[in-house]
């Protein structure tokens, strides 16, 4: 089999996690047990799941001219990644601040850093783009970014895979490029006012969806009549951080295979599983073993 081509445009955040035996409120000190600081972002975390999920991955993103910079780029090529046109901006990368309970929930604060500096890709990132099966798209960076992105694949062939996370509204532009969109209850309400009781108003926005519901699954959708519940997978969660991005690098990778697209989408739930069971997010990037082996029971 080909190995799939995938670009990943996209942020490259340090995550510095914390865990607690439950998450604080407003104006509470909670007492911490462990921490870790480990490479993460949405960008990096997908591009780093992908190039593990078995594709050959470009990453476009841009880092700061401080030691997390210099951190992010040496473990993100290291997972496999081709990294010869991540930008560097002098200045702070881009922080995430990930606090994780007992039962591997969590809640992230992130500062864009350099990531809010990738604006007006250059011809070899547009070459980039035009050259992959597959492009990968996230919302930490300007949206403005990820449109010419889009533009530039749609032009080409280039399948357009957008993850509208963080929650926000998309521009109208962006949705018209976009071939499958990959999103949290929380995001859907942001595009469409409606959560999990009606998936299939994302076919409003895009052709095919996948509406993703952590424990509960995920919903696949498309315009030619699917509506399917994908059950999730059951294991012990440590840290679910990560989970959402192992997912959509597997579901892109096995898309760019050429797999039927429900069985894409449970074999991107098993990875979203294994993702869960270790604590920070590159570290917990599932390898193509861990998933076939979850996917196959």
């Amino acid at each position: 089999m080909p190995q799939t081509r995938v670009v990943v445009v996209g942020s490259a955040n340090m995550d510095l996690v914390g865990t607690a035996p439950v998450l604080p409120r407003a104006r509470e000190t909670v007492l911490g047990t462990d921490f870790v600081m480990v490479p993460g972002g949405k960008g990096a975390n997908q591009a780093v799941a992908a190039a593990r999920a078995g594709a050959s991955v470009v990453f476009l993103g841009a880092i700061g001219s401080d030691s997390f910079g210099v951190t992010l780029r040496a473990r993100i090529t290291a997972a496999g990644v081709d990294t010869g046109q991540l930008r560097v901006t002098y200045g702070p990368s881009g922080v995430a601040l990930v606090m994780v309970d007992a039962e591997g929930e969590n809640l992230i604060l992130v500062t864009p850093g350099a990531n809010a500096s990738l604006t007006g890709l250059t011809d070899a990132e547009l070459a980039a783009v035009r050259g992959a099966d597959v492009m990968v798209a996230q919302l930490e960076i300007p949206v403005e970014t990820v449109t010419e992105a889009a533009v530039a694949a749609r032009s080409a062939g280039t399948r357009v895979v957008l993850n509208a996370a963080p929650a926000r509204r998309v521009p109208a532009e962006l949705l018209d490029l976009v071939d499958m969109l990959v999103v949290n209850e929380v995001e859907a309400a942001a595009l469409t006012g409606r959560g999990r009781e009606a998936p299939e108003t994302l076919l409003d926005l895009v052709p095919r969806a996948v509406l993703t519901l952590g424990a509960d699954g995920a919903w696949y959708v498309d315009r030619d009549g699917t509506v399917a519940h994908v059950p999730a997978f059951e294991v012990e969660v440590v840290d679910s951080t990560a989970a959402g991005d192992a997912f959509t690098a597997a579901l892109a990778v096995a898309w760019g295979e050429g797999r039927d697209l429900l069985d894409a989408v449970r074999w991107a739930a098993a990875a979203g599983a294994v993702c869960t069971r270790r604590l920070g997010a590159s570290v917990a990037l599932p390898h193509r073993a861990e998933i076939d082996e979850l996917h196959a029971r």
